[in-house]
């Protein structure tokens, strides 16, 4: 089937029309259709399948059977929707054979989620990010190893990517470990690094905050995992976020949203008319850079007064005693923030007087954001969205005392997802593998034994 917009030349060249949709591929379609209406709406009868999907009860019975033999949908409990009429049995989403996985690769933690295609987490790690300190950086990582290069970062940690790489894949084979034994087959794995990618090299392009330029992301970690490996893709941390936020929002009429990272760095994902916004070469919501005092500090990508070096985490924790166990990157980010709001119910006058100029300083860079990009939402994720109670508020009030128009009102929220936002939506993107293209999925084995 040919995209919106390309044209009957394109589809079939040398004749006065496009080519016929062959059988095969009009049946894909419908099976996609079909799984994805399921996937977004829930359990639905054959009948009300038929109803709002628009294809034939004969197809829609035809095509159920097809996806429940590869394991994607099974029948449910009778659906009783208070028509006339027999009551229809409801076919659901499947949740016991396919799954996806999702890698956060944070400065401060690595994390990964198993998702089964009911949305349902299976498994869920996270470790510290591994770095090494200046006078062992050299020794780990040699310039010019095969890895791609890494530099160290300001704060005196290195992150050598081939170290870096040999703890995902851990992770990784772990997670696959975990779905095996339960027998899910996994359509697909994405890494979400933080900062631009390269997506058809499967690169990393620049991750300012590990100190990364050109790192063969994939390349690498397909090696690693042998050539059994499920696919691999890439995707920015922000933009996996705010694609695994953005379905809550959706089923309010939420269609235009900006997801705020808040981590040492800051970034944004960008949806617009439910549509993730990459840009052309996929620097779209490097917002941490937004350059709002050129006398300021200098920030990790070498320019000065980026909006990342007033509110990414390293300013709450520069405020802290140098021995504070919430400065150690070896301690679990969860660990780092309950830390935090410990001695912030303590009522410690630093953090309060740092959490009071926070707010400041973040109306700062979302004051430009809602004017340039006229979002209806804004959600506060990373260690933002940890301290949504004490952020949100007056941050909604800043914005609202700035509005242009009565009409232009942006809803701030805090992410109901946590630390686990960009690998939740990292599972969420490798299953549209299968949504995409029911046919991938292997079918289910039935057990004949008695």
């Amino acid at each position: 089937m040919t995209q919106p917009g390309s044209s009957s030349r394109e589809a079939g060249r040398g004749s006065r029309r496009a080519a016929p949709v062959g059988h095969a591929a009009m049946r894909s379609a419908n099976l996609s259709l079909l799984l994805r209406h399921l996937h977004t709406q829930g359990g639905r009868s054959r009948a009300t399948l038929s109803q709002e999907t628009g294809l034939s009860k004969a197809s829609v019975t035809s095509l159920v059977s097809d996806l429940a033999e590869r394991g994607l949908v099974q029948e449910g409990h009778i659906e009783r929707r208070g028509t006339v009429g027999r009551p229809g049995t409801e076919v659901r989403i499947d949740p016991l054979h396919v799954a996806g996985i999702g890698l956060e690769l944070n400065v401060d933690y690595l994390a990964v989620c198993l998702r089964d295609l009911a949305g349902e987490v299976r498994f869920t790690s996270s470790v510290p990010m591994p770095y090494v300190l200046d006078e062992e950086a050299a020794e780990e990582d040699p310039a010019g190893s095969a890895d791609g290069r890494s530099a160290r970062v300001a704060d005196g940690r290195s992150y050598p990517p081939g170290l870096v790489l040999d703890r995902v894949a851990e992770q990784l084979a772990e997670s696959l470990e975990v779905a095996a034994g339960a027998g899910l087959w996994v359509a697909g794995i994405t890494i979400a690094p933080p900062g631009p990618i390269d997506y058809e090299g499967a690169t990393v392009r620049l991750a300012s905050n590990l100190g990364w330029t050109d790192v063969p992301l994939g390349e690498e970690l397909a090696a690693r995992l042998g050539p059994a490996h499920p696919p691999l893709a890439l995707e920015n941390d922000a933009k996996l976020s705010a694609l695994a936020e953005a379905p809550r929002l959706a089923r309010r009429g939420i269609t235009d949203l900006v997801y705020l990272t808040g981590d040492m760095g800051v970034g944004a994902g960008i949806i617009a008319e439910g549509r993730l916004i990459r840009g052309w070469s996929g620097f779209s919501g490097e917002v941490g850079h937004i350059g709002l005092d050129p006398a300021g500090e200098r920030c990790r990508c070498g320019r000065r007064g980026c909006w990342e070096t007033m509110v990414g985490f390293d300013t709450v924790l520069a405020v802290l005693e140098a021995d504070d166990p919430a400065r150690s990157g070896r301690l679990p980010m969860q660990q780092r923030l309950a830390r935090i709001r410990e001695l912030l119910e303590a009522d410690d006058p630093r953090l309060h007087r740092r959490f009071s100029a926070l707010v400041d300083d973040l109306v700062r860079g979302v004051g430009v954001l809602v004017d340039v990009l006229n979002p209806q939402a804004i959600v506060l994720g990373g260690y933002f969205g940890h301290f949504a109670d004490l952020l949100v508020a007056p941050v909604q009030s800043a914005l609202d005392e700035r509005l242009l128009a009565a009409d232009g009102r942006v809803e701030v929220s805090g992410s109901v997802l946590g630390l686990d936002a960009a690998a939740a939506g990292g599972a969420a993107v490798a299953l549209e593998l299968v949504l995409e293209d029911p046919l991938l999925a292997p079918t289910v084995t039935v057990d004949a034994t008695p």
